[in-house]
């Protein structure tokens, strides 16, 4: 089988060989009746309208795909009226599964009115990962999309494992209705995690602050008018929505094994498009140690809870280090807007990289590729993975810095907010005007 919408033909890795489930067909299955019918309500007085698709990738998820559909069929919008579940559009991708998901998505869908279509299929061992079948569910739902001519319509997506919260749908599309390209929600971890290690809580305490006090850092030093304060920074399939234009002109999700969330970020960000990290979006996620996706949620909370000391995700780097990344990416990316993004001798030597990287840099079409190519042939920008009981000290660095920043305010921060033509003063200089003093953990002059 071969998936088509207007993009074009569908990336290799989406053929796959599909099959019926006809012995799971009669009975609803288990776990149909846990959750009551949706609520009543207003329905017909919501303000959401149709123009989206919800795209869940499942494989043996019988148990849990109650719950997950169940949220959907519960939506409300802004104003607190039920969404009429006929509008929540759903696919269900049911890949190389054992037991009654499918047809229990499909007898869902018709008790509950949601509007579900189920899609079966084998995938060979070497293509049955995270990356196909998050792409294979989100191809179908734009596919959907163009057969209704939505041009301008967006794709959601979220895992069978987790449950939404009663506003998703309508945070989502009033974050596209403002002018983002993708939104992100925030992840928290269901009932199940009260079973896990206490160390892993408090690990988990340390990182949610540090990672939340580099993200105060990122904004105040390269701040982005379309997301604005407050904001998160996690990336995850469990709540990741972008328009089918977005999703289009990128080449859809990259069929990676793992990651493939942070790699279709990752190539939106490097064609500037607009993302937004939403705080008002929330998903609520398993937090079982024997998961479906190999290097998902479930192996970390595995892993972590078996050796304490296990590496800190690449995001959580040294402060010194985060800072440098931030000072410099909010710079250059001025230097962008105001047309002068062109590196001298001086620069290059800054920033550690060679006259043939300062050429590839120039060519580049948008700020995004150009900071990627930076990135990733700067030694000051080498990712340095931190354990936890490193966090204890990076978090006091983090707090007294971001306190003077907070007291000294961020030309780039007053920028966005004034939206005032402030010079931009040369590369040199501007790279010069402050760095971070590791040894006394403050901003110092230079």
């Amino acid at each position: 089988m071969r998936l088509l919408g207007s993009c074009g033909d569908a990336p290799e890795g989406a053929h796959f060989q599909a099959f019926r489930l006809s012995m799971f067909d009669d009975p609803f299955g288990v776990g149909a009746r846990l959750l009551p019918p949706p609520l009543p309500g207003l329905a017909s007085s919501s303000a959401i309208r149709s123009g989206f698709v919800v795209a869940i990738p499942v494989r043996d998820e019988e148990e849990r795909l109650p719950a997950c559909l169940g949220a959907l069929a519960r939506q409300r919008d802004r104003f607190g009226l039920s969404i009429p579940p006929t509008l929540v559009r759903i696919v269900v991708f049911a890949n190389n599964c054992r037991d009654r998901s499918a047809s229990l998505a499909r007898r869902l869908g018709e008790s509950w009115s949601l509007n579900v279509r189920v899609m079966e299929a084998y995938l060979p061992p070497a293509a049955a990962h995270a990356g196909n079948a998050r792409g294979t569910a989100m191809d179908i739902a734009e596919a959907w999309l163009a057969e209704q001519g939505e041009t301008h319509g967006v794709i959601l997506t979220t895992d069978a494992d987790s449950q939404v919260a009663p506003n998703w749908i309508a945070e989502n599309l009033a974050a596209f209705e403002a002018g983002a390209e993708a939104v992100l929600g925030r992840i928290d971890l269901d009932g199940e995690g009260k079973f896990l290690p206490d160390a892993l809580h408090r690990r988990g305490e340390l990182e949610d602050t540090y990672e939340g006090l580099l993200t105060e850092l990122s904004w105040l030093l390269d701040p982005l008018e379309h997301n604005p304060w407050p904001h998160h920074a996690t990336i995850s399939g469990a709540s990741l929505g972008i328009t089918r234009t977005a999703y289009c002109r990128v080449g859809r999700l990259p069929r990676v094994p793992l990651g493939e969330d942070k790699a279709l970020i990752a190539s939106l960000s490097s064609q500037d498009a607009r993302i937004r990290y939403c705080p008002t979006i929330h998903v609520t996620t398993s937090a079982r140690t024997k998961g479906r996706a190999p290097g998902g949620v479930a192996d970390t909370l595995r892993a972590r809870s078996r050796d304490p000391q296990a590496h800190c995700d690449e995001a959580l780097e040294p402060f010194s280090t985060a800072f440098a990344r931030a000072s410099w990416r909010g710079r250059l990316r001025r230097l962008h807007g105001a047309g002068s993004l062109a590196l001298d001798q001086a620069s290059a030597r800054d920033l550690e990289i060679s006259a043939g990287q300062v050429e590839e840099i120039g060519k580049a079409s948008t700020f995004g590729a150009a900071w990627s190519v930076i990135e990733d042939r700067s030694s000051l920008f080498a990712r340095r993975l931190l354990r936890p009981d490193e966090l204890p000290a990076q978090i006091s660095i983090a707090r007294r810095s971001l306190a003077r920043l907070r007291d000294g305010g961020s030309a780039a921060r007053q920028h966005v907010e004034t939206k005032s033509r402030i010079p931009v003063r040369s590369l040199d200089d501007a790279c010069r005007s402050n760095s971070f003093d590791e040894e006394g953990d403050s901003l110092v002059a230079t």
